[in-house]
């Protein structure tokens, strides 16, 4: 009776160690079909809204530790990226994030068995455990066309590290983004709000930057920012 109750728990207990792994395939396939060149199909998604309320079904079910980093990270940036679509395809048609009160600090989401806001996932989850990672603002997405670009894959374990660069890379480099002039540089409004994410350690803006850009910005330039554009960033 002893080993058929801890059979059972073992056998328990690696199914649900799978749900991750699910999680991310389903994710992923999710990506590829509803996203592309950085913009959501959110009327796509709305008309037929049973793969959206089926990865939103896994990922109420997934448990993540931070005894294992990788997917831990993997995991909220996904379910971040989900709860951001999910909450404009509940109020779609919708022109902006902004329009929907309480879109980031209030409105809740069923996932990582927990209910949480979008800025719990940000804040709380993600910076909060990992608050020396400021390349967590280049892979979360608040459905803005002012957002570094959504990508049309999931975030996974075995390829965080390889994504994350590459993010940040292509943000850095985007004239999107940052905009180089003869005498000051313009950054996206998203660095000012987080300006003390990517100045640790008394670097400036311009030294973050810098360690992902292809051709480096003078350090004696003026910075400034330009206003965020916060139209949905759909077809």
């Amino acid at each position: 009776m002893k080993y058929l109750f801890f059979l059972t728990l073992l056998i328990s207990n690696f199914s649900f160690a799978q749900e991750p792994s699910k999680f991310f395939d389903a994710s992923d396939a999710f990506f590829k079909q509803y996203v592309s060149n950085g913009r959501v199909k959110y009327a796509e998604i709305k008309q037929n809204p049973n793969s959206l309320y089926e990865l939103l079904s896994q990922a109420k079910r997934v448990k993540v530790s931070t005894e294992d980093p990788d997917v831990y990270k993997a995991f909220w940036i996904n379910a971040y990226n989900i709860g951001v679509i999910n909450g404009i395809v509940k109020q779609f048609p919708v022109k902006s994030p902004m329009d929907i009160e309480g879109f980031f600090n209030a409105k809740t989401h069923s996932l990582g068995q927990k209910s949480v806001t979008l800025d719990d996932i940000e804040k709380k989850f993600l910076l909060g455990n990992y608050p020396d990672e400021a390349r967590f603002h280049f892979v979360l997405i608040c459905a803005a066309k002012g957002c570094p670009p959504i990508i049309a894959e999931a975030y996974r374990p075995e390829t965080l590290e390889k994504q994350l660069q590459q993010q940040t890379v292509k943000t850095m480099n985007s004239s999107d983004f940052i905009k180089v002039q003869k005498d000051k540089v313009l950054f996206s409004e998203l660095m000012k709000w987080y300006e003390q994410d990517f100045t640790k350690g008394n670097g400036s803006l311009i030294d973050y930057v810098n360690k992902y850009r292809k051709t480096a910005i003078p350090a004696g330039l003026k910075i400034e920012f330009y206003n965020y554009n916060w139209e949905l960033n759909s077809f």
